[in-house]
C-alpha cells in the first residue's frame, strides 16, 4: 500500500489546496505534489461512532482504497473522511468510495 499520511500539515495542505469529491459516506480530498509516491490518509471523526466502530470504519477504508491505488497517479495525496453514514453496509462505502475517489481524480487531472 501507499505510505500513509500522519503529520496534520500534510493534511491540511490536501484538503484546503486541493479538489474534493463527496458521496453519501465519504469525502475524498486529492491533491498533486511533486513526488514520486502516492500518500493515503484518513479521517474518521467521533460523529462515525464509538472507537469499535470508528476503527472498523478505518479497516474497511484501507481495504478499500488498496483496490484503487493502481490508478492513482504518482504523486496524489489523497485525504478519505469518513461522514457518519459510512457505518451503512460494507457495499454502500465501497460504491461511494470508488465514485468519490474517480471524481476526485477527474477533477485534479483538469485542474492541471
Amino acid at each position: 500500500m501507499a505510505a500513509r499520511m500522519r503529520a496534520s500539515s500534510e493534511f491540511d495542505a490536501t484538503v484546503r489546496g486541493g479538489v474534493r469529491a463527496a458521496r453519501p459516506s465519504v469525502v475524498v480530498h486529492a491533491r498533486s505534489v511533486d513526488d514520486e509516491q502516492r500518500r493515503v490518509g484518513f479521517v474518521v471523526s467521533k460523529k462515525v461512532g464509538n472507537a469499535v466502530t470508528r476503527n472498523r470504519v478505518k479497516r474497511q477504508l484501507r481495504h478499500l482504497v488498496r483496490e484503487h491505488l493502481d490508478e492513482t497517479p504518482l504523486g496524489t495525496r489523497l485525504v478519505v473522511r469518513a461522514l457518519p453514514a459510512a457505518v451503512a453496509s460494507s457495499t454502500d462505502l465501497s460504491h461511494d468510495l470508488a465514485g468519490a475517489w474517480q471524481s476526485s481524480l477527474r477533477k485534479l487531472e483538469r485542474r492541471r
